[in-house]
């Protein structure tokens, strides 16, 4: 079982911004943990990470046929990228939404997801734990 790990704009400053919605932690470290589950789970992991939109729709295209599965935290994109939701519909893979924080508890704007209609499950508020339930959540789903 293969899934991919797609994350959008400044996931990568993780640890240096806004710490106080984001933590400390880095997203190295954030990869670590993701990795470490994934192993436990036998799940095959592949990370990408993109403060480009037309990177991430590549991802999600080139993901098409080789991955299983999705974990897309689409970041600032989340309320903006009609193309995003478009590229998850256009390849039919299982995709899980993910939010470090949680966004209804935010910006009146960022209560506004475009992909999570083409998402199976949204988890959000939990950070970095939300990768991990969201990889569980998926290696449950696909070994059925």
């Amino acid at each position: 079982m293969k899934v991919l790990v797609l994350n959008g704009p400044n996931i990568n400053m993780l640890g240096i911004r806004e710490p106080e919605i984001y933590g400390r932690a880095t997203y190295d470290d954030l990869v670590a943990l993701i990795a470490a589950r994934a192993g436990e789970l036998g799940v095959e992991v592949e990370f990408f990470q993109s403060n480009h939109e037309g990177a991430l729709v590549d991802a999600i295209q080139s993901a098409y046929g080789k991955a299983d599965g999705i974990i897309i935290n689409p970041a600032a994109y989340t309320h903006t990228s009609v193309a995003l939701l478009d590229a998850v519909k256009a390849v039919g893979i299982p995709t899980v939404e993910v939010h470090i924080s949680d966004p209804d508890a935010r910006d009146e704007f960022r209560k506004i997801s475009f992909v999570r209609a083409a998402c199976q499950k949204t988890v959000k508020g939990k950070g970095f734990a939300g990768y991990v339930e969201a990889l569980e959540y998926l290696a449950e789903t696909l070994a059925q």
